[in-house]
């Protein structure tokens, strides 16, 4: 049974999130219709007692229409549906979402592989320690390989990972090294007017990230565009004048 003083902390950490989730101080507009609905709520026949330490205001959540993020919802279902094409034996990840890599285990035998390795267990899912730029894996070894809108945070600080102006030049050479010929690399980053976000991440140039993979053929390009939309099988240049796209790379290594 929670104390009252820790009741208390929990109460007031609903109350601070309310007003920073989903967009800063975008709470506030709702307060009122908030408090509106709870008067309603008490008085209403067969109303449940509410204690005010219990209360967990969710302030932005009236829509017309469910919300997600167009980078993250669209490169977990590219990825899917390429491995479901491909159905390799089994898959490795670096870093990417592991709500993704939940999902992906389904169906096909998945490694993740984070620098915070992931605690959770599940049939199918396999997780491993190791650095993006120091990876546990042999020269040309993978058949299928994943990295998610990652690589273009490495060398910036953010995570604690050491600032390094060449962070996502080396995550790619090092990615690149672990593919076998014949293999896969399935890869998203944010790509349009090529520039330094500090210390969030990286927009580079569509041209730019292919040049990262010297060693590998460009199999197939996608990317969502400034206004949210998936678009499938395009040319690379077709996206260089983005503000803040997603370009989703599927890479393959060639057969000597």
């Amino acid at each position: 049974m929670h104390s009252t003083a820790t009741q208390l902390k929990l109460s007031i950490r609903h109350w601070v999130r309310a007003f920073l989730y989903p967009r800063p101080l975008l709470g506030l507009f709702f307060l009122p219709r908030f408090l509106g609905h709870w008067a309603q709520y008490t008085r209403a026949a067969g109303a449940q007692k509410i204690g005010v330490l219990d209360l967990q205001p969710c302030l932005g959540d009236w829509s017309t229409h469910t919300p997600f993020d167009a980078h993250y919802f669209y490169q977990g279902a590219w990825l899917a549906r390429r491995l479901s094409g491909a159905k390799p034996e089994r898959h490795v990840d670096i870093g990417s979402s592991v709500l993704t890599m939940s999902v992906l285990s389904a169906w096909v035998d998945t490694v993740f592989v984070d620098y915070r390795p992931l605690k959770a267990s599940l049939p199918g899912l396999g997780s491993v320690a190791g650095d993006i730029l120091s990876l546990p894996f042999a020269d040309n070894s993978l058949a299928s390989l994943s990295c998610l809108h990652v690589i273009e945070h490495i060398g910036l600080g953010r995570y604690g990972d050491p600032i390094d102006p060449q962070g996502s030049v080396k995550a790619a050479l090092e990615l690149q090294r672990i593919v076998r010929p014949g293999g896969k690399l399935f890869i998203s980053l944010p790509v349009g007017r090529e520039r330094i976000c500090f210390n969030a991440h990286r927009v580079h140039a569509p041209d730019s990230v292919m040049n990262m993979f010297p060693q590998l053929r460009l199999a197939e390009f996608s990317y969502v565009d400034d206004a949210g939309q998936l678009r499938e099988r395009q040319q690379p240049c077709s996206a260089s004048d983005l503000r803040y796209g997603c370009g989703f790379f599927q890479f393959e290594k060639p057969i000597p």
